[in-house]
This record gives structure tokens, sequence and C-alpha cells, in this order.
């Protein structure tokens, strides 16, 4: 077999049983983790392949798959197809978001119709394609990323506040056009936005019949296909019956006989189980439905089920996908109260229960806030996995270090690679948490910037580098971001550097009462850039789960963040950064857990702070003593003392001799 050939998929299994290539396409379309396929390993035993052939050919497939995606040169041809489709059901544009049927943020590759229509690969856009004209909208954390991925001829760039699509639309969309969405991909809210900018010039929003994307996209991967494992009890701190049992009462307090789960983190989180489904985040694809009861209907994938799945599952009724939507006609026929979060579920869903016949209840997930309010197991959980990255994060700095004093040259991908791989000393890893963010000079002002053979640039002496990143681990999930001086530092950078860790340093300093929200918090990471006319553009935190999403709600630290109250046990990360466009970026983050600092003050109610959990130096000499305070200096030292007290015995002599002077008093 030639492998990396251009030509139709359907060659690489020419001869193999339909059955059988499913299965190949399955596994393939799921996110390889470091050298491999984790759905190789559910192959039936009769498959009759060999096992290094299976291997070969899914990785063939995959490479097939994620080569089409992004090939740009396309670009072109897909547009026009796509226009050509639309003009066939006498539609006059399509909206095109980035999200798949579970509203998520990491969708599969079957899902990355944005990546695939226009070229960009950042993970927040949305595209609406017209006969004649098409844009591309992203927030600030992509405002450079769209101008290089994005051809500006065929697709107006815009930015998400300060060009919104409904503005765009009422500018530019003629009357009596029909612009159509996919309801399985839009909010209800997103759907009222866009019909209400639609009839605001005579033009209508109307649901498509399939996506027409999918209809002109050949070769398109199918529903990926990866193991589903059990989350430990001793990990959860919670058995999945008693999170049954709560989410039952909770809904039948609010009078529902029925709720429907629509986000896989919700049902991972309820039932303990995690997978593989989508990049980085151990998530199985599915949707659920909970009576009153608290008896559960899952619509998953047989196929990712192993028997000691099965066992785990043992009083959950399992389905295939495409039983839900019968599930949501029975629910309306039979008249059934029905809780459902419009915010994170699909517009067919809510559209489809209420033209069956349900009666529904919009209210929050209720699986969300008691899912970011970690047990002790979760939390000591994360503090152990804390450590373990911490300790892989200070090799990596202390490697980068001696390199650069060499004169040894090292570039973005080199490090990023590097990095991973003293990750993957520890053998509980089983991913990372996001693609690694390895930005070098001017490329670390792209916030989310991810780095490419084409974009590759080495850390050169005088600059700074920016290396955000996190690892999967069964016992918690990290991110961290660490800027550090490649050679000498200008007194700019200095300045700008303790400007946000000044920032970050309020953060985790910050008391607060009980019934705070994030967004109440933000300013204070902000006043030292803000004092100087300086800003970021993105929040200063997001919530993070307990092996599941590194980005996880309804908390957040943000200008327009979430009201939701923090509360103890959540996770945050505590990330302010300043982006000189064209000359660094400078980001400063550790994940915090709140926790309870004054059980009763005088005015009756608890005041909460934050615990750091993040264990790796931050460096000393991008830091301008002169800025900070002494009680900043004396945050520095207490944080460097942790660091060195919990990471220190797990280095070798070498590198804990470089922590210890990474880690010493400021001043000294």
């Amino acid at each position: 077999m030639t492998l990396h050939q251009p030509g139709p998929l359907s060659a690489l299994t020419a001869g193999l049983p339909p059955v059988l290539t499913n299965w190949l396409r399955g596994i393939a379309a799921a996110p390889r983790v470091f050298d491999g396929f984790p759905g190789l390993a559910l192959l039936p035993a009769d498959a009759a392949l060999p096992a290094d052939k299976a291997a070969a050919l899914v990785a063939e497939l995959a490479t097939r798959f994620a080569a089409a995606i992004e090939d740009r040169s396309a670009v072109a041809g897909r547009l026009a197809s796509l226009r050509a489709e639309l003009a066939r059901r006498g539609l006059a544009g399509v909206i095109v978001p980035l999200t798949d049927e579970y509203q998520s943020e990491y969708v599969p590759l079957r899902a990355q119709r944005l990546s695939w229509l226009t070229g960009f690969t950042g993970s927040a856009g949305l595209a609406i394609v017209l006969t004649d004209k098409a844009a591309i909208w992203s927030d600030g954390r992509y405002t450079l990323q769209l101008a290089q991925q994005v051809d500006g001829a065929l697709f107006e760039r815009l930015h998400s506040i300060d060009n919104p699509p409904v503005d765009w639309l009422k500018a530019t969309l003629r009357p009596n056009a029909r612009l159509a969405y996919d309801p399985w991909l839009h909010t209800e809210e997103s759907v009222k936005r866009f019909a209400a900018a639609c009839a605001s010039v005579g033009a209508e929003l109307v649901a498509a019949d399939g996506n027409p994307i999918d209809a002109v996209w050949e070769d398109q991967p199918p529903p990926p296909l990866a193991p589903v494992r059990i989350q430990d009890t001793a990990l959860a701190g919670r058995t999945a019956a008693d999170k049954r049992a709560e989410i039952a009462t909770s809904i039948r307090a609010r009078g529902v006989e029925a709720v429907v789960l629509t986000l896989p983190e919700s049902i991972a989180w309820l039932l303990n189980i995690r997978g593989g489904d989508v990049p980085h985040t151990p998530l199985p694809l599915s949707m659920a439905v909970m009576d009153a009861n608290g008896d559960v209907d899952l619509y998953i994938d047989s196929r990712k089920l192993t028997p000691e799945v099965h066992a785990h599952l043992d009083d959950v009724r399992l389905h295939e996908p495409p039983a839900f939507a019968a599930a949501l006609d029975v629910l309306g026929e039979t008249g059934k109260t029905v809780q459902v979060d419009p915010a994170t579920s699909g517009a067919y869903i809510l559209h489809h229960l209420e033209q069956a016949g349900a009666k529904l209840v919009r209210a929050e997930d209720p699986c969300l806030l008691p899912k970011a309010c970690k047990t002790t197991a979760e939390l000591d959980g994360t503090r152990a996995a804390h450590r373990r990255d911490g300790a892989a994060i200070t090799r990596f700095l202390a490697w980068l270090d001696q390199q650069t004093a060499k004169g040894v040259v090292v570039d973005e991908i080199g490090a990023a690679d590097k990095l991973q791989s003293f990750r993957r000393l520890d053998n509980g890893l089983r991913d990372l948490s996001f693609s690694t963010i390895s930005g070098a000079g001017p490329n670390g002002a792209i916030v989310h910037y991810r780095v490419t053979q084409a974009t590759n640039r080495n850390l050169e002496s005088g600059s700074l580098y920016l290396v955000d990143s996190g690892g999967q681990y069964p016992d918690g999930t990290t991110d961290i971001t660490r800027t550090v001086a490649i050679g000498t530092p200008t007194e700019e950078m200095r300045d700008r550097f303790t400007r946000v860790l000044k920032g970050h340093i309020a953060i985790a300093m910050a008391k607060f009462p009980e019934g705070t929200a994030g967004q109440q918090l933000d300013a204070l990471a902000r006043k030292p850039l803000w004092e100087i006319g300086l800003d970021y553009d993105h929040g200063t935190g997001h919530g993070v789960g307990s092996y599941l999403s590194v980005h996880e709600g309804p908390q957040r630290i943000a200008k327009a963040g979430s009201a939701v109250p923090l509360k103890p046990g959540m996770i945050v990360s505590n990330e302010p950064g300043y982006y000189k466009t064209g000359g660094y970026g400078i980001r400063i983050e550790n994940l915090v857990a709140v926790r309870v600092e004054t059980e009763k003050a005088e005015s009756g109610k608890r005041w909460l702070g934050f615990e750091t959990l993040t264990r790796a130096p931050i460096d000393r000499r991008l830091i301008d003593l002169g800025l900070l305070t002494p009680a900043e200096v004396a945050w520095m030292d207490a944080y460097h003392a942790l660091v060195w007290r919990d990471i220190a015995p797990l280095l070798d002599d070498e590198t804990r001799a470089w922590l210890k002077q990474a880690t010493a008093p400021l001043g000294t």
C-alpha cells in the first residue's frame, strides 16, 4: 500500500468488508493521542485484519482527513461548490458556526466545517456565505490568525465584537432572501438574533434540511470512534448513583419530569465515564435523558463500550445515537414536562420537543454547578497532578535555559516537542489538555497561536518566548503559561511583564465575600496595565474541569464574565497578559481553586479567596523589583517557596540546582 497519495479514500479500504471499513474510518476520525489511536483497541477480534495493517490504514485515513480539512488551496473551489448547492436549494446563503450538535468547544473532524470551508483553524469563529459575498468572524485572540489563514479576496475578515455578524447581515442581506442555518449547530438565542436581523431587512432565516456543507464535502469524516473509560470513584469523590440522585432531586424541585442533557462533559461527569472523541478533552460524545426518578437513557455508539463499561453502566438504558430524535418525540407525545438548557442545546432539540407536545422548562443544565464545585478527592487529585505537571514544566524550563545559554538554536516546534517529552515521562499522562501554544518573539503576540512548519520561528536572543500548555491526567487537568526571557530582555519587556505579574498577584491575593462573581474581580488584573493605557483582549480566567474540559463553565473571570458567583471548590485560571503586535507576547497563568478564607465575617457572609494550584517558577529575570509593593514581593517569594518545596523532591540533581536559583527570594 502506498501512503500519502491523493485520491478517493475508498481506494485505501478497497476489498475490505463495509462494516470493517466503517470501524476503521470512525477510529481515524477520532483524535490521534501521541503515537496512536486508542480506538484500535475496539476493533472486533474477528476483524481478520493484522494489527499492523489496521494501524497503518487508520493512520493514513487520519492523515488524509486532516490534510483535506486544512487544504487552503481548495477553499475557492469549496466555496463555489457550496454556493451551487445553495442555489440548488433556493437559498441566498448559510451560516457556518464552529461547533457540533453538542455545542462543544473542541469538535471532531466531522464537524470542522468552518476550517474546511475557510482555512481558519482557530477555536472560535463563524462564517456567513451569501451568493456574492462571504465573511468570517472571530474574537481578539485570533485577529492576526484570521489575517494569516483566510483569503481576504474570498472572505471579509471581521472582529466578532467590533463588527458583529448581525450588523453585517443587516447591511448586506437583500429583501426576500432566504438565509439557512443548521438547527443542530445553533442555540435558540442565536437563532432569534439571526432571525431578527433577517426580518429587519425583509429577509427570512430558515432551518436547513440537512447541512449544505455536508452535501458538498466529499470524504467527510464519520463520527469519531474512541473507547469509553470508567472514571474511578476514588478520583471522582462521588458515585454516579449519588450524582444522579442529586440531579433528580434538583429537577423534581422544579416540577420537571425529565431533563435532556446534551453536553458530553455533563454526561461524563454524571455517569463517571470518560472518552476520547474530541481533541485533548476526554469526552465520549453522547446525549442523555434523565427522568425525575434518576433513571438515565444514554444515546451513544455502542461500539465504544467495552464489557467493563457495560457493567459500569448496568442500570443505564443504552441506545444508538439515531434513536435520540425518536426519544424526543416520545417525551412530547406523552406530554412530559422537560427541562432543557437553551444556552447549551441545539435549537433543533427545543423546537422538536415543543412541536411534539412537550412542556418545556428552559433552565441551566443541572450538572454544570455541581460539576464545577470539585469534591475533596478531585481537589486532592488536581493538586497531585499539578505537582507532577510542575516537575515536567520545571525540567523543560531548566533545559531551555541550558540550551540558550550554550547558544543552541531552539525553535518553536522543537520546544513544544521537548515539553511534551518531559510530560510523557509521567506514565499517568493521557493527553495534552490543548495544543501547546509555543510562540517566539512576535508569534507570542498571537494569543492562541498554533505553530506550523510555515510559521515556525527560532527563539532568538533578546526576545521573549511564551509557552501555554497543559496535561490531562486521570486525577486532574492542568493549564499553565510561562513567559521566558531569551537572552537579555529590554526595559520595556520587564515593565510590561511586571505589570502583568502585578495583575496576576492581585487575583491570587484577592479576598471577596460569598456571592461575588468573576466579572467583579476582572479589573484587579487589568489595573496595572490600565494605569499606562494598555489592556488585553481576552478574559482573565476560565473554569477548568477535573479530567474534563480545560475550559469549563459556568465560572469565569472576565469583563463580560459569568454572573454566577464563585463557589468553594471551583477551579479557574488566573492569566492576565499583554501583547505587542509584531513584537512579543506576555502571559502568566496559574490555576487557582476557590476556598473559604473566613467562615463567618461580621456581615454574616463567608469570605472567599484562592489557593494557587500550579507549581512552576516565574521568570525572575523579567521582574522589575521597583514596580512591586512589599506585599507583592512577599507573595512571589512565598509562591516560589511552595514551588521549591513541592517540586524539588521530584527532580534530578542538576534540575534541582537550577530550580534553587529560579525560586530564590527576589532581590537576592
